[in-house]
């Protein structure tokens, strides 16, 4: 993969004002839910783009990744926009600052879905493992002019983190 290819998209954990008003109610109307059982840790969260630490406090909540971005640019969705699963910290983190591919997105098992600014899917990539990264396969989406796309876990379909031209 070239630089060039590097630099055409940023990778981004969720937004301190969206992080804040998950905090106190999630996007499906609830409160979040604290999980703090998980002796093993290891969980994708989405407010540091980390993984969680074993018996760590985090919190579960309901996350709309459309309707809050058609919400800032005017895209309508409409049947894309869905609710899902995300874990974030129960407090203010820090967020995410580093560079690269963070750890709460990697796995081998991965899909990357490509939106058109109007909110539509422009298509995607399935990543089970083989041969092309999580890098690769974003360099690939984004060489279409048209593309912000997402990073989502396979077997949930638990939304990683969101992608924007550079």
């Amino acid at each position: 993969m070239s630089d060039d290819d590097q630099n055409r998209y940023e990778i981004r954990a969720l937004a301190p004002d969206v992080l804040k008003r998950l905090r106190t109610g999630d996007d499906a109307g609830n409160p979040p839910r604290l999980v703090v059982e998980d002796e093993e840790g290891g969980n994708p969260l989405r407010c540091c783009l980390g993984r969680s630490l074993p018996y760590e406090a985090i919190a579960l909540v309901s996350y709309a990744p459309l309707r809050r971005w058609a919400r800032e640019t005017g895209a309508t969705p409409g049947p894309y926009s869905e609710v899902g699963p995300v874990f974030i910290h129960p407090d203010e983190c820090g967020g995410w600052t580093g560079s690269g591919f963070p750890d709460g997105i990697r796995g081998r098992r991965r899909v990357l879905r490509a939106y058109s600014a109007a909110g539509g899917i422009l298509g995607g990539r399935l990543l089970d493992g083989g041969e092309m990264t999580i890098a690769e396969g974003l360099a690939e989406l984004y060489r279409d002019p048209r593309v912000a796309a997402h990073v989502r876990a396979v077997e949930f379909g638990c939304f990683l983190a969101g992608t924007r031209r550079s």
